[in-house]
C-alpha cells in the first residue's frame, strides 16, 4: 500500500428523520443567542417558520441565497449579520444557501449550523466559492467548515424528483473525483464508492416513489458520505468544468454536473483505471462513463448541455477559461481534449465503452 496523509475535518453529523427538532439544543450547545436563518427566496417561508420556532435565539432570516454566491449578495448578507448582531448562521438549504452562510463566516467567523435540504455535499466541506464579473472562485479556509450539520431526511420529501436526481448526481460526482484525486488515500476512496453505491440505488427509487423514506435516508446518507470525500480531497477537471459553465456562463450547478460527469469520467477513464473500475462496481455497470450517463437516463435527467442554457459558441470560450488555472488531474488537462468533451456534453452523447 502506498503512504498517504488523511486530514480528518472536524464536525458534528446528527442524523435521522425528525431531527430538526434537536436545532435548539444543538444551537444551546454552541452557546449562539442571536441566530441569523438564511435560506433562498423559494425556501423563505420554511426559514421563517423555523426562525418562529426559535424564539427569542432568532435574530432575523436573510432570504435571499443564490447560486454560485454572487459577491455582491455575500456582502449584503455580512451587513445583514452585523448589524443585527449575529453571533450565528443557520443555512437552510442546499448548496447555495450553504454556501452564503460560508461567505459570511469567511470574514466573521461566525460558526455555522447547516440543514441541508439537497444532496450537495457542501455542509461537509472547507471549500467555499464567491462568483464576481463573471468568474467564480473557489478556495477552502477551515473557518467556513459548519460546526454542526443536522440531517434530517423528512426535510428532503418535498424536492422533485428533478431536483432530486440532479442534486444526487452531483453529490456522485463529489465520489468519482475523490477516487482519482492526487491526495486520494484508501480510507476516502471507502467512502466515496458507499456514497455511489447508496446514491445509485436510492435515487431510481425516489424519483418515482416521493415520499419513500427509507430511500431518500439512503441518499442522503450518501451526500454525507459525498460531501466528506469530496472535503477530504482536492477536485480535478469535473468540477473545473463545471465552476467554469456555473459562474462564467451561469449554468445551473447541479443539472451542470450531471450532464458533464459523464463525459469528464470518459476523458479521465483511460488515466485512472483502478476508480473507474470502483465507479463501475459501485453503479453494477460495467463501464463507469457509460453507466453513469445510463443512471441519469433512468432518472429522467436533461443530458445536454444546450438544453440547460449553453451556446454551442461559447463552447470554445468554456474550455479556454477551464485551461486558465486548471485543477490537478490524472490525464493532463488540454485544450483540444476538453473542447471535445464539452462538445459531447452540449450533444449529450453517450460516452463510447
Amino acid at each position: 500500500m502506498r503512504s498517504f496523509v488523511y486530514n480528518a475535518l472536524p464536525g458534528r453529523v446528527v442524523f435521522g428523520a425528525g431531527t430538526l427538532a434537536q436545532l435548539p439544543a444543538e444551537l444551546e450547545r454552541l452557546g449562539a443567542k442571536r441566530t441569523l436563518l438564511l435560506s433562498t427566496p423559494g425556501q423563505a417561508e420554511s426559514a421563517r417558520r423555523l426562525a418562529a420556532s426559535l424564539g427569542a435565539r432568532a435574530a432575523g432570516v436573510y432570504d435571499k441565497a443564490a447560486m454560485h454566491v454572487p459577491l455582491a449578495v455575500a456582502e449584503d448578507a455580512r451587513r445583514v449579520a452585523r448589524e443585527l448582531g449575529a453571533d450565528c448562521c443557520v443555512a437552510v438549504g442546499g448548496g447555495s444557501t450553504t454556501g452564503l452562510a460560508k461567505a459570511i463566516a469567511l470574514t466573521s467567523g461566525l460558526p455555522i449550523v447547516a440543514v441541508p435540504t439537497t444532496y450537495s455535499g457542501s455542509e461537509m466541506t472547507t471549500v467555499y466559492g464567491l462568483t464576481e464579473g463573471g468568474l467564480k472562485r473557489t478556495a477552502r479556509d477551515a473557518r467556513v467548515l459548519p460546526k454542526t450539520v443536522i440531517y434530517d431526511s423528512e426535510l428532503t420529501l418535498g424536492l422533485p424528483p428533478a431536483v432530486s436526481a440532479a442534486s444526487g448526481m452531483n453529490a456522485i460526482a463529489h465520489c468519482v473525483e475523490a477516487l482519482y484525486a492526487r491526495d486520494g488515500n484508501p480510507i476516502t476512496s471507502l467512502m466515496a464508492e458507499e456514497g455511489i453505491r447508496a446514491l445509485a440505488s436510492a435515487l431510481p427509487i425516489l424519483v418515482s416513489e416521493t415520499q419513500n423514506l427509507e430511500a431518500r435516508s439512503e441518499a442522503l446518507y450518501g451526500a454525507w458520505l459525498a460531501g466528506v470525500a469530496l472535503g477530504s480531497t482536492g477536485v480535478a477537471l469535473h468540477h473545473k468544468l463545471c465552476h467554469t459553465l456555473g459562474g462564467s456562463f451561469n449554468l445551473p450547478h447541479a443539472q451542470t454536473h450531471a450532464i458533464v460527469l459523464p463525459h469528464a469520467a470518459r476523458y479521465n477513464r483511460d488515466a485512472a483505471p483502478e476508480a473507474m473500475a470502483r465507479v463501475a462496481r459501485a453503479l453494477g455497470a460495467q463501464d463507469a462513463p457509460g453507466g453513469l450517463y445510463d443512471l441519469e437516463l433512468r432518472l429522467g435527467l436533461r443530458m445536454k448541455l444546450s438544453e440547460i442554457g449553453m451556446r454551442e459558441t461559447d463552447l470554445e470560450r468554456a474550455a479556454q477559461i477551464a485551461l486558465e488555472s486548471p485543477y490537478p488531474n490524472p490525464r493532463p488537462v488540454e485544450y483540444a481534449g476538453v473542447l471535445e468533451l464539452l462538445h459531447a456534453a452540449y450533444e449529450g452523447r453517450r460516452p463510447e465503452a
